[in-house]
């Protein structure tokens, strides 16, 4: 990872703007930029350089970790070794916090510890507009992400059946992602069967999985601090498996609907165009009404990350960008379904990166 010139990047645009500094206090921002995995650090970035801040409990870590900035052990509380360093800082006067991730509590402790001549401003989302076009390193521990993740379907495949519980088959994928090197899961496993596939985030249950209905799965890994995510829909069958003609016809029209917003995805499109693709079908199909959430979201460091799928979005495309695209239609007290990849925004277009089978599969006893 090229941590120098991440932070150089903000500087040049710290430059475009009226401060002086910014101090990062989000934990993907800050591994973002330099490195550090550990749960308690701040990076001060500088027009001069970088200073990183953590507690004695990482100072082997840091040390090891930490790229292209200055490490500082405090020995007192890291925001207030922080605020020592900014208030040393001469000929400054606006300290850019990020808004979105400093608590109103912190907020005032630094205010408190900081000289009146410093001013403090909000900065909303600097780093994670950089983070949303990821670089070769960033796409290829991706992509092992995901390949790792997809891997997590064939065993579900294998357990669930009639009678199964979806905690059982949510801690029989969690143990095989576990065992193939996964650091952990991405999100909690989505396991929802039945009339309980009608919630878009039906977290598994100590539910049996019943014959006669749908069954989804929305799973993901992380593997070198970076997330996957897919789901899969599968019909569990009695005896004789054949699902009904509205069951079919309804997965039909998600995975057309995934297909036509996936085409729509090419530099230069904005995110609310790859939303109505995929609306534009259900619509058509007479099943708009039950397509409840928006399309999708980036992914990277963090499972839900910027930029938005959805409508209304103007957000254009970019080489390098990584989103999910996810359509779903929920029948509340019957049944739901929802299919999704992840998508890398390439200069040809879409390219799928999940490598999961997506036709319908029904499951028997």
């Amino acid at each position: 990872m090229n941590f120098q010139a991440r932070q150089q990047k903000l500087r040049d645009h710290l430059a475009t703007t009226q401060f002086d500094a910014l101090l990062v206090s989000h934990l993907p921002n800050i591994r973002y930029l330099c490195g550090f995995t550990g749960s308690s650090g701040l990076l001060l970035v500088e027009e001069s350089g970088s200073v990183f801040f953590t507690d004695v409990r990482y100072d082997t870590q840091a040390h090891a970790e930490v790229k292209s900035a200055k490490v500082v052990i405090a020995r007192q509380a890291v925001l207030s070794a922080a605020a020592e360093r900014i208030a040393s800082l001469r000929g400054k006067k606006a300290i850019a916090i990020e808004a979105d991730h400093v608590t109103v509590s912190d907020r005032k402790r630094l205010n408190d510890l900081l000289p009146s001549r410093l001013r403090l401003r909000n900065a909303s989302s600097l780093v994670e507009r950089a983070r949303m076009v990821k670089d070769e390193d960033e796409l290829a521990l991706i992509k092992n992400a995901v390949n790792l993740g997809a891997k997590l379907f064939d065993r579900a495949l294998e357990v669930i059946r009639p009678g199964v519980k979806e905690s059982d088959v949510a801690a029989e994928m969690e143990y095989a992602a576990r065992r193939a090197g996964a650091e952990e899961m991405s999100f909690p496993t989505i396991i929802a069967s039945g009339a309980r596939s009608a919630l878009p985030h039906g977290r598994a249950s100590d539910k049996p999985i019943k014959p006669g209905g749908f069954v989804v799965c929305d799973f993901g890994v992380i593997l070198g601090g970076y997330c996957s995510d897919q789901t899969r829909t599968v019909w569990v069958g009695g005896v004789s498996p054949g699902a009904p003609q509205d069951a079919r016809t309804a997965y039909e029209a998600v995975l057309e609907a995934q297909l036509a917003a996936i085409a729509a995805v090419r530099p230069g499109v904005r995110l609310g165009e790859v939303d109505g693709a995929a609306r534009k079908v259900l619509r058509k199909r007479g099943l708009g009404r039950y397509f409840t959430h928006s399309t999708g979201h980036g992914v990277g460091l963090e499972i839900h990350e910027a930029p938005r799928v959805a409508a209304g979005q103007k957000t254009v495309l970019q080489s390098g960008m990584v989103i999910t695209v996810e359509p779903g239609v929920y029948f509340p007290g019957k049944w739901g379904i929802r299919i999704e990849d992840m998508v890398t925004v390439t200069a040809r277009g879409g390219e799928v990166l999940t490598p999961t089978r997506k036709d319908f599969l029904a499951i028997s006893e």
